[in-house]
């Protein structure tokens, strides 16, 4: 089972991005972590992190025939990028869409996502933890759909 980790804009300075928000973990850490879970779940993991829209899509799209799912922070494009939201409809793989923060307890433009329409669920709120939680939840769900 190969899914694809999709890191959105800023996630490359966690560690040092307002920690009080996004702790201190680095995005390495988050992967590391990820990296224990997959071998622990039988799977493996490719990550990209992008700040360019354009090449998060590119990202999205080349996924198809390579990935049984994807795991996306979609970071600030959460809240605005429709392309974003319609490369993963146009590829039609398993998404779960996750969160450091609560992106419903933030500002109000913060509770709109564009991806979770499209996703098999939303995990935010639990720091790093929301990664793993997600990837947990993306194996299980493909282990349902096998």
């Amino acid at each position: 089972m190969k899914i694809l980790v999709i890191h959105g804009p800023n996630l490359n300075l966690l560690g040092c991005r307002e920690p009080e928000v996004y702790g201190k973990q680095t995005l390495a850490d988050i992967n590391a972590a990820l990296d224990g879970l997959a071998e622990q779940l039988g799977c493996t993991l490719t990550y990209f992190q992008s700040n360019s829209e354009g090449a998060l899509i590119d990202a999205i799209q080349s996924s198809l025939n390579s990935f049984q799912g994807i795991l996306i922070n979609p970071a600030a494009y959460t809240h605005t990028s429709i392309a974003i939201r319609d490369a993963l409809a146009a590829v039609g793989l398993p998404v779960v869409e996750v969160h450091l923060s609560n992106i419903h307890k933030r500002e109000d433009f913060r509770a709109q996502s564009y991806v979770a329409p499209v996703a098999v669920g939303q995990i935010s709120g639990f720091g790093p933890e929301s990664y793993l939680l997600g990837l947990r939840a993306l194996v299980s769900h493909l282990g349902l759909k096998s």
